[in-house]
């Protein structure tokens, strides 16, 4: 179903992301992407999506072939491949179901979209959408007023609303705890099952990755060393991964130095929410 062949992404700077990727992603296949900060792992989701340019290199889908793309093919053909963002890109002014119809961007255009003119049937696949990941009773909410688990629900909605035939996810339990990634993660692979979606998830939690996906790549300064099932994955292989390291104990908490008491009259805390629409 989709391709990669020879797939490399060279900066400008001379400094290789990829080089001479070469993978086969099946219907009905989840594919985790493991290792360390910087070894590739968004950069080859993002140029299956075209998010990012390949420097050379096939990826096609299906019979498409997604380099050569530009302009309205290149926006057709993203139709078929949902984002799942690591922030969630959610439009914090909006309400959760306005989050979930952006999802139909690619299909109704710019005023439609603008003027919140959606097909009938758009809509009641939104709210079915909503249901299935449980959230009918956050419909009408704004989307600044979720929890980050929430909030990932949504973009899981608003990317199958898309109806991709590819679901493409980048960092989805980055910003949640132990609980709710693996909530997300159970929900994804029961979605991914139920539309027989074939996925790729960029994943640093190695744990997760074995318990929920069918299949492990690990990636080293841009470049494949492991490919294969989950119960495949030894030690030697997770050194050669992110390097040396007892991947056969468990860590213990570090000892926290002796702090002395300080009071605060007042404390601001102030966070920053990432926005945006799906591509």
């Amino acid at each position: 179903m989709l391709t990669l062949s020879g797939v490399t992404k060279r900066y400008p700077t001379g400094d290789r992301a990829l080089t001479d990727i070469e993978l086969t992603l099946p219907k009905g296949q989840v594919m985790a992407l493991i290792g360390p900060s910087g070894a590739g792992k968004s950069t080859l989701i993002r140029c299956v999506n075209r998010l990012v340019e390949p420097t050379s290199g096939s990826i096609r889908l299906d019979d498409t072939e997604l380099t050569r793309l530009s302009g309205s093919g290149l926006r057709k053909a993203r139709r078929s491949m949902g984002m799942i963002f690591q922030e969630y890109a959610l439009v914090d002014r909006l309400t959760v179901m306005e989050n979930v119809l952006s999802g139909r961007l690619g299909y109704v255009g710019f005023w439609r979209s603008f003027l919140r003119r959606y097909p009938e049937d758009a809509v009641a696949e939104a709210f079915r959408l909503l249901e299935r990941v449980g959230l009918p009773h956050a419909i009408d909410k704004r989307a600044d007023a979720l929890s980050g688990g929430q909030r990932q629900r949504v973009g899981i909605a608003r990317a199958l609303l898309q109806s991709p035939k590819l679901l493409l996810v980048d960092e989805p339990t980055a910003s949640l705890d132990p609980k709710t990634s693996r909530q997300i993660m159970r929900l994804i692979r029961e979605l991914c099952a139920e539309r027989e979606l074939a996925t790729i998830i960029n994943i640093h939690d190695v744990a997760l990755a074995q318990q929920f996906a069918d299949r492990i790549v690990g990636l080293r300064a841009g470049q494949i060393v492991f490919d294969g099932r989950p119960d495949e994955l030894t030690s030697d292989i997770l050194t050669t991964i992110y390097g040396e390291e007892d991947w056969d104990t468990s860590p213990e908490p570090a000892d926290e130095p002796e702090r002395e008491p300080v009071s605060y009259e007042r404390r601001d805390i102030a966070g920053a929410m990432a926005t945006g629409v799906a591509p």
